[in-house]
């Protein structure tokens, strides 16, 4: 087999083996090329010590980012490249780092210490494809399995647990049975781990093909670093608009959304605060009153805990609170929505409220009905680009002062006015009328 790489990798190679030293793309870039996918690094393994590697490129721009662990970044034409020396590893004391390395010259060495057999790939252009533990055929049958002892994988490196459910997740691979039951044995390690390296992985793993069944099967894996999900499993909701409990609700809503990581994390956490929100009516029927109020408190809470950028911080909870709104299909609505709250929020609210209908009883389809033909006329609104904002008023506050308006916080109420009026259809988007119209309850300058 040949892989196609970039021409600063193929040089990078080239200029490793014109020194008498092994050379070959490593890791996911080969994992990726196989599977047809684009690699998103391309990282070198080599037998050159990290001095010998500086001594190759000296021409070239290197950094040594990672010169304690063997790793040197070679840029050629703007061109990052991590190149590695051959490893053994020590202990890991940390359940996250090795506490020292040793360079070796032997690939099938550096091969063995990864950690999952179709991340132990190497290539080269004159020895082709080295898989020394079976990556190939793991790929080709769709197999996440353990480089060696999983248990001993997994001790060593954490965060390789989070890693394992994510690559089934986003490559719809099966987790092998030696490698499951380590990654649930093993679960509580994660607790070592910095809260910002799981974040990353678990935005990866909701964004992934096959997470509904990840989610169902790894979520004591989950409750590790989010435990308030524990509440949700197995909670019965004890309505007839919902087929399913409140945790495979909230899988299901997520499989049924589009791959947008806050709608994403938003029905992760939508109904998070239901269980402690359950009420019966004289018919026995569950009610959950309050619970998007508390769901966005709660989910403020987890995504500070998990250091989560202050964007995050921003959008999921405001989702959650109005994920179960009644926003009506009506345009007039719809744009005093936008009005307040801007279009990006107004469209992944949409894109939340669909999916967790979808997630519902079928037979009571009134909601999704609605909430699809809401998405509709919010489409048709930002496609024709309606007015919904001060942006998009064809007068500003200075047409205002032209015509007697007091120049004061005033005329920020005059535009706000305007805009309601747009909105409302009591005026029309264009300056002489909105200036009239202003001229009806402004306040004039003697």
């Amino acid at each position: 087999m040949e892989i196609n790489m970039p021409k600063q990798v193929e040089m990078a190679l080239f200029m490793l083996n014109e020194k008498d030293f092994e050379a070959y793309i490593v890791g996911g870039c080969v994992r990726d090329s196989i599977m047809g996918r684009k690699p998103s690094d391309w990282d070198i393994t080599t037998s050159a010590t990290p001095h010998e590697i500086c001594e190759v490129f000296k021409k070239y721009k290197t950094v040594l980012t990672g010169i304690k662990h063997g790793t040197v970044t070679v840029i050629i034409d703007h061109f990052h490249i991590e190149v590695t020396t051959f490893r053994t590893e020590g202990e890991y004391s940390d359940n996250r780092r090795p506490d020292y390395v040793e360079f070796t010259k032997s690939i099938k060495e550096d091969l063995s210490r990864r950690d999952f057999t179709m991340n132990a790939l190497a290539y080269s252009p004159k020895s082709g494809i080295v898989d020394m533990f079976g990556g190939i055929e793991d790929i080709k049958n769709k197999i996440l399995r353990c480089v060696g002892n999983a248990d001993t994988r997994f001790k060593e490196d954490a965060l390789r647990i989070m890693r394992g459910v994510r690559f089934a997740s986003v490559l719809s691979f099966e987790i092998e049975e030696n490698t499951r039951v380590a990654i649930h044995k093993n679960r509580e390690l994660l607790k070592n781990i910095a809260v910002e390296r799981i974040a990353v992985e678990f935005n990866k793993l909701l964004l992934g093909d096959y997470v509904e069944k990840i989610l169902h099967e790894y979520k004591d894996v989950i409750a590790v670093f989010i435990p308030e999900i524990e509440e949700t499993f197995d909670f019965d909701q004890r309505n007839y608009h919902h087929i399913f409990d409140v945790w495979g609700h909230i899988i299901a809503a997520i499989a049924a959304s589009p791959k947008l990581i806050y709608v994403r994390l938003a029905l992760f956490f939508h109904d998070i605060a239901k269980p402690s929100c359950l009420k019966f009516d004289n018919r026995g029927i569950g009610h959950f009153a309050g619970h998007q109020t508390e769901g966005k408190e709660l989910s403020k809470k987890i995504l500070r805990r998990l250091k989560y950028d202050g964007v995050t911080m921003k959008i999921v909870p405001f989702l959650v609170r109005y994920h179960d709104a009644a926003l009506q299909p009506d345009k007039t609505e719809i744009k005093m929505w936008l009005k307040k709250y801007g279009k990006t929020m107004v469209q992944l609210l949409y894109e939340v409220k669909i999916a967790d209908n979808m997630a519902k009883n079928r037979n009571f389809p009134s909601r999704l009905i609605e909430a699809k033909e809401g998405r509709a006329i919010l489409r048709k609104i930002i496609k024709n680009d309606e007015c919904y904002s001060l942006s998009q008023l064809k007068i500003c506050g200075r047409d205002l002062i032209e015509v007697g308006f007091p120049e004061n916080h005033e005329l920020g109420v005059a535009l706000d006015k305007l805009l309601d009026a747009v909105i409302l259809g009591k005026c029309e988007n264009e300056k002489e009328t909105l200036v009239k119209y202003a001229c009806t309850f402004g306040k004039k300058v003697d």
